[in-house]
């Protein structure tokens, strides 16, 4: 299986600094339990890094609550933001956050959605530029806007109808952790639960330790443990598309062309005509 490169690491991110190239850094630090990143981005950063506010810049907070946590943005909206951050069809992107990339890998599926080619991971998160010994800065960093032009459907997505008349065709992901799948332990959820058929695959157990992804290899095998083995028409979400997305980066850099439903689990629960499982 082909495995497109997803990741850079601290010291080839820090040779491209150094070597003056095309180059875009986006520091995307969100957390369920507390989504404001801006205090810790301004505690600490990779110079030059642009601050992300994943609520606003990579969702569309305006729409209907039925159509999930965080809808996807327009095209519109997202190329506007990627014209404030100054990226070019010229540069390669590296998106990171201090979290394993869980909530960064939101940044790197839109990216990709949009049409860019070269957008990386910061392998092993924050945690590994600072464990190389680099600086880090805390500075508010902004730059001068481009004139991309974006437009979304380069990685493909479904929506709740396509979801709900899965057959065998295709194998569905449930990205979040175990307990909230089972229904256990959901604060988030109206009707906890999973969608019918889909299969535990927490997301977190796709990296290490230390937050580095795991191998293709690693990956391929783990999956096909959980039964969806190479060649498998893969589905993934979450509750709101975004830790699916990590899920959407893990599968592509083992060679698998993942579809993502960003409606996710809460879009779904929310609609009492679709069935919950628990």
């Amino acid at each position: 299986m082909t495995a497109p490169a997803v990741t850079i690491t601290a010291p080839a991110l820090r040779e491209l600094q150094d070597a003056g190239a095309p180059l875009t850094v986006l520091d995307v630090r969100w957390r369920q339990d507390r989504p404001e990143g801006l205090p810790d981005y301004l505690a600490g950063h990779i110079p030059g890094a642009i601050f992300v506010d994943l609520d606003y810049e990579l969702a569309d907070p305006s729409r209907a609550p039925q159509e999930g946590n965080h809808p996807l943005p327009s095209a519109e909206a997202f190329q506007e933001t990627l014209r404030r951050w100054g990226i070019t069809e010229e540069h390669t992107v590296v998106v990171y956050d201090d979290l394993k990339n869980l909530s960064a890998a939101r940044a790197w599926w839109l990216l990709r959605a949009a049409g860019l080619s070269d957008v990386r991971i910061l392998d092993g998160s924050l945690r590994a530029w600072t464990s190389a010994g680099y600086p880090l800065s805390t500075d508010m960093e902004f730059t001068e806007p481009s004139e991309i032009s974006i437009s979304f459907g380069h990685l493909p997505t479904a929506e709740a109808e396509e979801i709900a008349a899965l057959d065998s065709t295709g194998t569905l992901l449930d990205a979040r952790p175990g307990s909230r799948y089972a229904g256990i332990d959901d604060p988030l959820a109206e009707r906890p639960g999973h969608i019918p058929g889909a299969i535990s695959a927490p997301t977190a157990a796709n990296t290490d330790s230390t937050g580095h992804l795991l191998t293709p290899e690693e990956i391929r095998e783990r999956y096909a443990a959980l039964g969806a083995p190479p060649g498998s028409r893969l589905h993934v979400y979450c509750f709101s598309g975004v830790h699916s997305a990590h899920s959407a980066l893990a599968l592509t850099s083992a060679g698998y062309e993942p579809v993502l439903y960003p409606g996710g689990f809460g879009q779904w629960s929310r609609d009492p005509q679709r069935p919950v499982e628990r």
